[in-house]
């Protein structure tokens, strides 16, 4: 892996391929966003959607997966044309817990993919 590449990983943290429901939401004008989570890590998350959203922009996220539901404010940190990245702000007890275990399940997914 060269420089650059261990870089990026280090700045993004592990994540995950992940596909879940989820609804964003602005604050002003008051407003739901289409979207899809696709991507989850323990700093944020990649959401799929249509609309266009610039960066910085502040969203109310509610997530749910596997009959568990966390929600979370987020910063919009990166734009692509099918979607944004978006950096988890100051989550709850409730919500990190259920975000630990979402990843800690996934790893555990991983881990099993790879035993010959």
């Amino acid at each position: 892996m060269s420089e650059q590449q261990r870089a990026v990983q280090d700045r993004r943290g592990l994540r995950f391929p992940f596909d879940a429901d989820a609804e964003a939401f602005l604050d002003n004008p008051p407003q739901k966003i289409p979207v899809r989570l696709t991507e989850l890590s323990f700093r944020g998350c990649y959401l799929e959607t249509s609309i266009s959203l610039p960066l910085k922009q502040r969203l109310r996220l509610k997530l749910y997966h596997a009959n568990e539901y966390f929600e979370a404010l987020a910063d919009v940190i990166y734009v692509r044309p099918n979607g944004v990245g978006a950096l988890f702000i100051g989550l709850d007890h409730h919500s990190r817990g259920v975000l630990q275990n979402w990843i800690l399940a996934e790893l555990d997914k991983q881990a099993k993919s790879e035993r010959p």
